[in-house]
């Protein structure tokens, strides 16, 4: 990275004199951000309008009913992703102790009497008006949020101190509890799995993550023995035992993925999609996604995702150097995020993880990951384009030096 020559370090705390003047020049977003962002909206866009046309008729709606609710949370995503860049990453960082207190109440709240809506058997949903909206959802945001605050304080205690290091996965064992109780376990790892990669993140010693994955291993081996997770499990093994019952969502799924071969059978043209994969449009949509594209979209697909959350990294990486540390661990925070709940996706589609009820990001139909995960995107565009707005106002302070002592 290019040396600077300043009177500081960290541009944003520049004494006033030398700022005195200074007007940041416009700064664009980032466009290994944006480009990727919008290339897997378009695909999603594609994939839920073909693969919801089926289950739309199968409810008496209209076969653009789907699709229509998709672009409307897209819209207001984006909308609320943009309006963000107003919002200071300063004062997310104020308002980072209380998240983790909303967080359990708010997840409380779902499964009080009469609040909380149930779908499928799974208390996950607060009815808003004329839509759901999934809470935990929120919850990831706001435990990023929360943790990320907690380790800018006590990045130093993390790396040394196994107490330190214990608090959060605390944190993430109090939220995977109540999650399982609506239940929602594949959440539960995901959330727990975001804050493990930050404190890794963080620098924590090896030697503590691998006490505290040992004592975490017990809870979830308890949850799985609930018997409707058991059955999950053992159709993964060997979902041709029982095709026609435990094991049809997997086996369907298969059968997408193998009809796809190298170019797909065409947009549109999917069978699996027609009754015989259960949420098509949601959870399954990879499945239907590799069967239209074949292994050239699946690859295409996967890159994106990689480019994105390789982008988002290295924004964390830029933040710390430019001691940002908070915004370094909220960017962390939410390319785990993504990157976690992708790989789970494409995993459960593939075939080589239990089935689990997780969407692919900016891809599957469901208008509270869709709405939270722009905005996550949104805070990430914020924070580049604060190191971008810090680095302009530095440089043209130092030209200002140096014309003023020639």
């Amino acid at each position: 990275m290019k040396k600077r020559t300043g009177t500081t370090k960290y541009p944003g705390r520049k004494s006033q004199a030398f700022l005195a003047g200074s007007t940041p020049l416009p700064v664009r977003p980032d466009s290994w951000v944006l480009i990727p962002t919008l290339l897997l909206l378009s695909i999603g866009i594609v994939m839920v309008g073909s693969a919801s046309i089926a289950i739309a008729e199968g409810q008496g709606v209209s076969v653009y009913h789907y699709l229509l609710r998709h672009l409307v949370f897209i819209f207001i995503g984006v909308l609320l992703a943009f309006s963000l860049r107003v919002i200071p990453v300063r004062f997310l960082e104020r308002i980072s102790r209380p998240m983790l207190a909303l967080s359990v109440l708010l997840l409380l709240i779902i499964l009080a009497p009469g609040i909380g809506h149930t779908v499928n058997g799974s208390t996950r949903w607060i009815r808003l008006g004329i839509v759901n909206f999934q809470v935990v959802e929120a919850v990831k945001l706001m435990v990023i949020i929360y943790l990320a605050g907690y380790l800018a304080r006590k990045t130093q205690l993390v790396q040394s101190r196994f107490f330190d290091t214990l608090k959060p996965l605390m944190v993430a064992g109090l939220l995977s509890g109540i999650l399982l109780l609506q239940p929602d376990m594949g959440s539960a790892a995901i959330i727990t799995a975001i804050v493990a990669g930050m404190i890794w993140l963080a620098g924590a010693a090896w030697r503590h993550i691998f006490v505290l994955g040992l004592l975490t291993l017990p809870a979830f081996a308890f949850a799985a023995m609930e018997p409707y997770r058991l059955r999950r499990i053992v159709s993964f093994m060997d979902p041709w035992a029982d095709p026609f019952a435990s094991g049809f969502q997997l086996t369907q799924a298969l059968i997408a993925v193998g009809r796809g071969e190298l170019f797909g059978v065409g947009i549109g043209a999917s069978i699996q999609k027609l009754f015989y994969l259960p949420e098509a449009h949601t959870d399954f949509i990879f499945a239907v996604l590799a069967e239209e594209f074949g292994l050239a979209g699946v690859i295409v697909v996967l890159f994106l995702f990689l480019l994105l959350v390789t982008r988002i990294m290295v924004i964390g990486i830029m933040a710390h150097r430019n001691d940002r540390p908070f915004a370094g661990f909220v960017a962390y925070g939410i390319g785990l995020w993504i990157g976690l709940q992708a790989i789970v996706s494409v995993g459960v589609n593939l075939g080589v993880l239990p089935t689990k009820g997780l969407t692919l990001p900016l891809i599957s139909s469901g208008g509270s990951s869709m709405l939270m995960t722009l905005i996550a995107l949104g805070i990430v565009l914020r924070i580049k384009y604060e190191l971008d707005r810090d680095n302009r106002v530095y440089e043209k302070g130092n030209r200002k030096l140096k014309g003023t002592a020639a």
